[in-house]
């Protein structure tokens, strides 16, 4: 018998399914709500000679069960209502009558009503969770497959042709991404060639709506509670660091605008989006600076064996020079000229060799500093003797104070950043400019200065002189490759330290640069040496 009544119930009720994805058609489901409990009386007539009216009243409550677990509660209650006539009519004496011979039936049909609606009641909500936990499933299914998809892009057009297929399937709408440029102002996907109405036209104001979505983080448009009434529906890409674009999805019906607003899977596919998004973006960054670290590998060690081989032959040719200036009998005075010109060319070539080895050994990372505990003044004194010749046309003035605590640093290199410096102040200002050395105790850090009075530095180019090969003039006629500042850089940071360069209004170009200041060790105790026979006799 129960049987039977599934498979008729089930007959009525082609469009459900296990999922309950589906619902059912309301008429039909209120046709089978009454059809069953008919089909029951009849199946349960010939059975009345054999079957008690307390068995056939179980009947009709399996009828009842039936239509709540195919049809939901309203059916339910409607199938309990004719089950009770039904069983009045045909089955309680006198038959084919809704009279009642015996008082006592009223109490069945009473009970049978209210187990009939207690059942309905408890079967349908059985039937809403059972459909809730089917639709959780597929959500989270739909989820994984998505994440798992999306996982395997590697590229932005390819997070964004997944997006879209997944989208058209789980919410059968059309979507696009819509991705910042450096400014941060959204732009159209292209379009694509084989399929262009994949990507609709947007408007001036539905530009508007996703750009205010992107700036402030927030859903707009269709379904949401900003200008709900847009045909078009903005998610924001929200990932863990910045708000990577804007996911767009057209409603073309207002049953997908309301889906929309109650539907935070949209918002969970945005954030996988994001994600997928910030990973292709730091994927890009770490291959770009592996490429940049392998480049810059390669161009030092070009740079080291390139200048230590021509060392060599430049030193043969500056002795060669020097000796055919000086041979007997004497050249006559434009030869030897010309002989003196070819040596200081040469040495020009050899001091670049020196400032390129240079480079490349101290951007290999293989330097060992020397550091030392030693006064600061000691290092300005010796680059400004080395940098005399250089300084011949300036005016220098030092500023230290008396009091500057002592310094653990490399004095040879150290002395080099301060010759570089020096000499870039010489170079690039007039004859008559005034050079200016300071360096000041500044929270936990020495602060050295080098100022001039010259023209100053390019505008924008405060950070870009500090790279490699990079001139403040690159069409000035100077010698010079552009790395002498970018030796200071490697120099000092190798220190720990900083160096930044500005412009002083009304005046020149400052470049100042910072080392670290430690706990200098005790000096030791001259009287206490005294007493343990330590000290120096006196005469």
């Amino acid at each position: 018998m129960s049987h039977f009544l599934l498979h008729w119930a089930s007959y009525l009720a082609p469009e459900a399914n296990s999922s309950g994805n589906r619902g059912v058609k309301p008429s039909l489901a209120y046709l089978g709500a009454a059809a069953i409990p008919l089909l029951c009386a009849v199946t349960a007539t010939p059975l009345l000679a054999f079957l008690d009216l307390a068995n056939i009243v179980m009947l009709f409550l399996l009828s009842v069960v039936v239509v709540a677990v195919f049809y939901g509660r309203g059916p339910a209650i409607l199938a309990t209502a004719v089950s009770v006539a039904a069983f009045d009519f045909g089955f309680v004496p006198p038959r084919f009558s809704l009279g009642v011979s015996d008082i006592q039936y009223l109490v069945t049909f009473a009970v049978m009503l209210a187990v009939g609606l207690l059942i309905a009641q408890l079967t349908s909500r059985l039937r809403a969770e059972v459909l809730a936990a089917d639709k959780r499933e597929a959500e989270s299914t739909a989820l994984y497959e998505f994440a798992r998809d999306l996982s395997g892009a590697l590229q932005t057009e390819q997070i964004v042709e997944v997006s879209s297929k997944v989208i058209r399937t789980t919410f059968r709408m059309r979507s696009f991404i819509l991705l910042p440029d450096a400014d941060g102002r959204l732009t159209l996907p292209p379009i694509p060639a084989t399929h262009p109405a994949e990507i609709p036209l947007l408007t001036v104001l539905d530009l508007s709506i996703a750009q205010w979505s992107f700036d402030r983080a927030k859903p707009a448009g269709a379904g949401t509670a900003l200008l709900s009434a847009s045909e078009f529906a903005f998610y924001p890409l929200v990932s863990p660091l910045r708000t990577r674009g804007v996911l767009a999805l057209r409603c073309e019906h207002h049953e997908q605008a309301a889906l929309l607003g109650h539907a935070n899977q949209v918002m969970t596919f945005a954030a996988l989006i994001a994600i997928a998004l910030e990973r292709q973006h730091y994927l890009k960054v770490a291959q770009d600076t592996e490429l940049q670290v392998e480049s810059e590998r390669l161009r030092n060690s070009l740079l080291a064996a390139l200048s230590h081989d021509i060392r060599t032959p430049l030193t043969s040719i500056v002795g060669l020079s020097e000796s055919l200036a000086r041979s007997k009998p004497p050249l006559a005075t434009h030869q030897q000229e010309v002989a003196y010109a070819l040596r200081d060319s040469a040495l020009h070539l050899n001091d670049m060799a020196s400032t390129l080895l240079e480079m490349a050994r101290l951007q290999s990372g293989k330097v060992s500093l020397n550091l030392q505990w030693q006064p600061f003044e000691e290092v300005v004194g010796s680059a400004l003797r080395t940098c005399k010749t250089a300084l011949a046309n300036h005016k220098v003035r030092v500023d230290l104070p008396y009091n500057l605590p002592l310094v653990r640093f490399d004095a040879v290199l150290v002395e080099r950043v301060l010759c570089n410096l020096l000499e870039n102040a010489a170079k690039y200002t007039p004859a008559g400019s005034h050079v200016t050395i300071t360096a000041e105790k500044w929270d936990n850090d020495l602060r050295v200065a080098v100022l001039d009075t010259g023209p100053g530095l390019p505008t924008g180019q405060k950070q870009d002189i500090f790279e490699k090969f990079v001139r403040g003039n690159r069409e000035s006629a100077l010698p010079g490759v552009g790395l002498g500042l970018a030796i200071c850089r490697t120099i000092i940071e190798a220190h720990k330290g900083t160096i930044h360069a500005y412009n002083v209004p009304k005046s020149g170009a400052c470049v100042v640069f910072t080392l670290p200041l430690e706990n200098p060790p005790a000096l030791p105790d001259i009287e206490a040496s005294e007493d343990l026979g330590l000290g120096v006799a006196n005469d």
